[in-house]
C-alpha cells in the first residue's frame, strides 16, 4: 500500500437506522486515501464519476471505475482505497428496505438512468425531509437496485496459508512471467496440487486468475490516465498490440474504447 495514503473517515450515514429515511446520499472528492476496514447496518451503493477505487470485501478485490458501481449489503466488512482523485458518490439504504435487493456484494455496470437517480437522491440532502415526490423517486431507485447484476471485474483472494503466499507474490509482481511450477516450488507443493488449490479456493485456474489480475491492474491504470503502451510494458507484455488483444478478448473492447466509453458516461 502507498505509504502516502491518508486515512479516510468512515461516514456516519451508514450507521443511521431510520425507516423514515429509506435512503441517504453523500458525495465528496477524495484524494489518495484509505477508508479502513469497517461495516455498517445500512447497505451501500458506491460510485465515482472520476477516479478509481480498490474495494476489498471478504476474500474479493474489486476495482471500481466510472463505468461501474459497487453494491455492499449491510453489516458487510469492507475496505476502500481511493486512487488519486476520486469523485465519490454513495447512497446508503436502510435495513428495513432490503427486501428484494441483492444479498451479496458485487460490482455492476451502472446505467445512465441509475446514475441520474443517484445524483437526484444526493441532491435531496440529509435532513430527512422526504416529500411524496421524493419518495416516488426513491421507490424507482430501489426498483432499479433490485435489477442490477454482477460484472466479472473482481479478483478472488484466499486465506489458505500456502496459496495466500503465492497470491501475494503475484500481486506484488503483476508483470511476472514465471510458470506455475516456479510458484509451486516456493509454496513447497507440486504444480498439480497448486493448480487444484487455485480452482478449489479461487474458482479459476492459475492462468485465468493471473489474466484477471492483469485486467484489473490495467483498468486501474487506465483510470489513472496512463498510456496504453506504458500499461502494456508494466504488465509484462512485449508489445502494446499483445496487451490490446488480451484486453479485447476478455472485456469485449479495446483499452482506448474503454477509456472513451468511460468518458462518455460520466
Amino acid at each position: 500500500m502507498n505509504n502516502d495514503y491518508q486515512t479516510y473517515k468512515v461516514v456516519d450515514f451508514g450507521f443511521q437506522i431510520n425507516p423514515e429515511l429509506p435512503v441517504v446520499g453523500y458525495t465528496e472528492m477524495v484524494t489518495d486515501a484509505v477508508c479502513i476496514s469497517h461495516s455498517h447496518p445500512r447497505a451501500q451503493l458506491i460510485y465515482a464519476t472520476s477516479g478509481v477505487m480498490n474495494v476489498v470485501v471478504n476474500n474479493q478485490i474489486w476495482v471500481v471505475n466510472p463505468l461501474q458501481g459497487l453494491w455492499i449489503p449491510g453489516d458487510t466488512e469492507h475496505q476502500v482505497t481511493f486512487q488519486k482523485d476520486v469523485n465519490l458518490y454513495s447512497v446508503y439504504v436502510d435495513p428495513s428496505f432490503m427486501d428484494g435487493l441483492p444479498k451479496i456484494s458485487f460490482s455492476f455496470d451502472i446505467s445512465v438512468f441509475l446514475k441520474q437517480l443517484v445524483f437526484k437522491i444526493i441532491s435531496f440532502g440529509t435532513d430527512g425531509d422526504i416529500s411524496p415526490s421524493k419518495r416516488r423517486i426513491i421507490d424507482v431507485f430501489l426498483d432499479e437496485l433490485a435489477l442490477i447484476e454482477p460484472s466479472a471485474t473482481f479478483l478472488p483472494t484466499t486465506n489458505h496459508e500456502r496459496l495466500q503466499k503465492v497470491v501475494e507474490l503475484l500481486l506484488e509482481d503483476v508483470a511476472s512471467k514465471h510458470s506455475i511450477d516456479y510458484y509451486a516450488e516456493i509454496a513447497f507443493m507440486s504444480s498439480r496440487t497448486l493448480s487444484r488449490l487455485f480452482i478449489k479456493e479461487l474458482g479459476m485456474n492459475f492462468s485465468d486468475w493471473r489474466i484477471r489480475l492483469k485486467l484489473l491492474e490495467a483498468i486501474k491504470r487506465l483510470g489513472e490516465k496512463q498510456s496504453i503502451k506504458e500499461i502494456a510494458f508494466d504488465l509484462g507484455y512485449e508489445t502494446a498490440s499483445a496487451f490490446i488483444h488480451m484486453f479485447k478478448k476478455h472485456l469485449g473492447t479495446t483499452p482506448a474504447n474503454y477509456i472513451d466509453t468511460t468518458s462518455e458516461n460520466v
